[in-house]
């Protein structure tokens, strides 16, 4: 793999000679991803990961009052499953948080902590495999329920993002169990059943 860092305006991916799309497209070929980089003894960040400061948006600091008015949206769904007119108002809930701000946080779901915490670490563990093991299902082919690659949108953004990712399309209809990676099959399998149950709810 051929990704290399300057200083300079060459860091920023305006350099004359610079060529984003070959660094690219090495990054891709790798399937190694961020985690090779950093396994690699990477000790620059790589010019495809910085962006152009004169397009990065900057914001005049926030006070504390402000700040208390852009709080993530937080659902809770306790009793939805035994009150119909609480479940009315969690669907209107989830409506107006999806459609003002895109994004919501969700409580009182039912997922034990644990289960969470093992999701968090199956995955972990997904990652922190050897790269071979990972390039299997490496690819950009989202017509696939389980893939794994670096940037989704790698080719189109303005610079990359340092991330790696996992994706698993469980539902409506899950993968062959056979597809999930060995490391965490069984948490993802769990976990998907457990966030079906609440699904539920909202269908």
């Amino acid at each position: 793999m051929v990704v290399t860092s300057s200083k300079g305006s060459e860091a920023a991916g305006v350099g004359s000679n610079y060529d984003i799309t070959s660094e690219l497209k090495a990054l891709d070929d790798s399937k190694a991803g961020v985690k090779g980089l950093v396994d690699a003894g990477l000790a620059k960040i790589p010019r495809i990961f910085i962006h152009d400061p004169k397009k990065i948006i900057k914001n005049e600091p926030i006070s504390p009052d402000e700040g208390s008015r852009f709080g993530i949206p937080v659902i809770s769904l306790e009793g939805i499953a035994k009150d119909a007119g609480q479940r009315a108002q969690v669907i209107n809930q989830v409506r107006q948080a999806s459609e003002k701000w895109g994004f919501f946080q969700v409580v009182n779901h039912e997922i034990p902590v644990q289960d969470l915490e093992e999701m968090i670490d199956g995955i972990r563990r997904f990652h922190e495999q050897e790269q071979a093991v990972k390039e299997e299902i490496y690819s950009r082919d989202y017509t696939k329920k389980v893939l794994y690659n670096t940037n989704f949108d790698l080719y189109h953004a303005p610079a990359a993002n340092w991330r790696d990712t996992l994706s698993c399309v469980l539902a409506p209809q899950a993968p062959n169990l056979e597809e999930l990676p060995s490391i965490c099959r069984d948490i993802v399998f769990n976990y998907s059943e457990k966030v079906n149950e609440f699904r539920g709810h909202f269908v």
